[in-house]
This record gives structure tokens, sequence and C-alpha cells, in this order.
């Protein structure tokens, strides 16, 4: 259900792109933010599926909790063709690149909330809860999405590059949970 909802999204983020109104390459100069934003959108989405599919993983069970908080998850990422497609197209306004920022925030708290779920459900000393160890990451993103949506009202630029950095933050690959499952018994 989780790879049918987070394709769906990617293909309405994509839906969004139109063509050019021109036919000469400088035609596509005006698509370039709302290119941007979908690509920044279609990292973040990325990121989201492959650590959904490692999270999930490490769970023995799934509990109707752990259900509901993964459909938590599932709703703050079906924001996202929204918030791209506005920040696409008022690439220069603050209250687009803000309320990007806010489901990014939601989503990353929602992700959260379901890593403490199923931690909850299989205990302290299950697979998932060590691979975690202290989630400087996890930790870090929501302050780091917190200023940018701030910093969207002084500059929407550069709280996309914050959003950007961010993005990076999480392409360098996560390998705790896979070290879990090569040191499992």
């Amino acid at each position: 259900f989780s790879d049918g909802v987070l394709a769906i999204i990617i293909t309405i983020m994509v839906l969004e792109l139109k063509p050019p109104d021109g036919a000469a390459f400088g035609s596509l100069k005006r698509l370039l933010p709302v290119f941007s934003s979908y690509v920044m959108s279609f990292i973040y989405v990325g990121i989201y599926w492959n650590n959904h599919h490692h999270l999930l993983q490490a769970a023995r069970q799934v509990s109707g909790g752990i259900l509901w908080a993964n459909l938590h998850v599932l709703f703050w990422l079906s924001l996202f063709p929204f918030s791209t497609a506005w920040i696409g197209q008022n690439y220069d306004a603050p209250a687009p690149a803000a309320a990007y920022g806010f489901v990014l925030l939601m989503a990353a708290l929602a992700y959260y909330i379901l890593q403490r779920a199923i931690i909850a459900h299989e205990g302290r000393d299950s697979l998932l809860a060590s691979a975690l160890g202290r989630d400087w990451k996890g930790k870090l993103s929501p302050l780091i999405y917190l200023s940018a949506m701030t910093l969207a009202f002084v500059s929407p630029w550069l709280a996309d590059a914050v959003y950007a950095g961010a993005a990076l933050l999480w392409l360098i690959p996560d390998r705790r949970i896979e070290r879990q499952f090569d040191h499992r018994p």
C-alpha cells in the first residue's frame, strides 16, 4: 500500500509539469522553478521510500498502532504534490516556501512517530532501537525545517537552499539498519 501511495505521489507531481508554450529550448527557462521544485520533491519522496523500506524491514510484526502511524506519514507525504506545485509556481514568495517546509517538518515528525510506534511495539532492545541509536539526522532535520520556514520570510531562495541541504544530508546512505541485519543472529 505504501509503495503504491508513494508511486501515486510521484505521478501526480510529474503530471504537474506542463510543456512550455514555445518550441525553442529557450522556452524551457520559464519552467526551471517548477522543474527544480519537482526534482527536490522527487528526491525527498525517494529518501522517504528508501528509509521507509528499511524501517519496516526492521519490524518483526506490525500492530494497528503502527499501521495508523504509517498512514500518518503517508498523509503528510501526500501533500508533497500540492506544496511542490505551489512553490514551483511562486518560487520567490515566502508563504509557499514556508508551506513547503511545513510539509517537510510534519512528514519528518510523522516518520519519527512511526519509528517510536515500532520501537514501543518491539521493545527498546529491538533491531530498530539498536540501529537508530541517537538518530542525530532524525533529530536535526525538524530543526533545519523550522529554521528554513522562518528564513522563507527573509529569503525564499535561502530557505530553498536549506531544504536542499537537508535533502543532501539524507542522500548520504544511512546503513544503520542494514548493519543491524548483518549482525542479527
